[in-house]
């Protein structure tokens, strides 16, 4: 009785023995040559989709994204700032206190709904608790029209939401949303896989020739010559690609670490104005508000040496000697007992033009992240294509090339 092998084994005696002859050897050349064309097309391909999308993730939503959580920061801090700022004035504030205030909350709302689209969980708090603060400014504002000492309860009431809830909500949607950058930036990482796969399929591709001029005494077969030349053309394409794509990212992460620290700057301004209002509207009792400004003052003075040079950061680095000048003269009027000229040294331009430089400063560094990311995505156009059509080149290539000798064996 004939026992018939196992389907495995008889497969593997026939590979086997095909291996054996020549013409067997060269059929399995051009069957892996060509798989490793299809693999390496493949892969290099998907890496750079993987980078193009990276990219464009960067440019149109993470980026744009963070800054929308950052503004949501900004109108907050600085809607709180001028509350208290309008609440000094006493009776009717300025108008361009209430229209600056209200500016605040729309811009912060308007901030929050583009942010809501991607992280809702995370502006829960924001979206249930900001009509809550604009309620008890409100309050406040009413009561203070009136003359009567409440009023002050309920803006500190306000303020103490303002920095107990909302601020943090927003500063954990705006650290999110930065991680999202950082995350988008890491996904443009140089395709070692990729290039160590085609890197390797080049060297198949050599070796293969030698295998066939020692075998056949032809130095030449023109079919290898153009699969090998296809091949090193899109391993030197993708290689020279990636780096210039890595350089452009490390560049855009340099200037995103800068947008951050400028951000940064700005809170701490707005947390500083914020705190020297509030001091005044304690009237004596604001120890812990001139403390509060003073550990803000030294963190902004911090950021803005990070800040590296420019002519915005300049010009916020003077308002700011200018504006901590005026502020001593506040404190020496209130604590003399001068609480009217105190208050009237408090609108200063000195803020503002600290405030105004950096604005500036952040536009111009989101203008060079941005300009930083499209010439990134611009050297990477053409490039799928272009793999695609090597690769099919090295496939067909290597095809007729090992084709044309083993014919010779028919």
């Amino acid at each position: 009785m004939v026992i018939e092998a196992h389907p495995r084994q008889a497969l593997v005696r026939r590979v086997t023995g095909l291996a054996r002859s020549t013409p067997g050897r060269l059929s399995l050349i051009i069957l892996l040559l060509v798989l490793g064309a299809v693999l390496s097309g493949a892969l290099t391909t998907y890496s750079v989709i993987r980078q193009a999308q990276a990219l464009d993730d960067l440019a149109t939503r993470s980026e744009p994204l963070a800054h929308a959580a950052q503004e949501v920061y900004r109108a907050l801090q600085d809607a709180d700032a001028t509350a208290a700022s309008a609440f000094l004035s006493g009776g009717l504030e300025p108008a361009r206190l209430r229209e600056r205030y209200e500016s605040d909350i729309e811009q912060a709302q308007a901030a929050l709904s583009v942010a809501t689209a991607s992280s809702p969980e995370l502006t829960a708090t924001l979206a249930a608790q900001l009509p809550v603060y604009t309620g008890l400014i409100e309050t406040a504002r009413s009561n203070n029209r009136q003359g009567y000492p409440v009023g002050a309860a309920y803006l500190r009431e306000a303020s103490n939401l303002m920095r107990t809830q909302l601020l943090p909500a927003a500063q954990e949607l705006y650290r999110a949303e930065t991680g999202r950058v950082a995350r988008a930036q890491d996904e443009a990482k140089f395709p070692v896989v990729e290039v160590l796969v085609a890197l390797a399929f080049v060297v198949g591709l050599l070796l293969t020739q030698r295998y066939l001029t020692r075998k056949t005494n032809r130095v030449l077969n023109i079919g290898l010559l153009v699969a090998t030349g296809a091949a090193v053309v899109s391993l030197l394409w993708v290689t020279t690609v990636s780096v210039l794509v890595m350089r452009d990212v490390s560049d855009s992460r340099a200037v995103s670490q800068q947008v951050d620290v400028l951000a940064q700057a700005r809170i701490a301004t707005l947390t500083a104005r914020g705190d020297e209002t509030l001091t005044l509207v304690a009237r004596g009792a604001g120890q812990t508000y001139e403390k509060n400004f003073v550990e803000a003052s030294e963190r902004l003075k911090g950021l803005l040496g990070q800040a590296g040079a420019g002519e915005s950061v300049e010009q916020a680095k003077k308002a700011f000697e200018q504006w901590q000048q005026v502020h001593q003269r506040i404190r020496q009027a209130d604590d003399a007992g001068q609480y009217a000229e105190a208050v009237k040294l408090i609108d200063n331009p000195h803020f503002d033009a600290l405030d105004q430089a950096l604005v500036k400063a952040i536009g111009q560094a989101r203008q060079d992240f941005s300009d930083e990311v499209a010439v990134a995505d611009a050297t990477l156009a053409g490039t799928v294509a272009g793999v695609l059509v090597l690769s099919l080149i090295s496939a067909a290539g290597s095809t007729m090339g090992l084709w044309q000798r083993l014919k010779e064996y028919r």
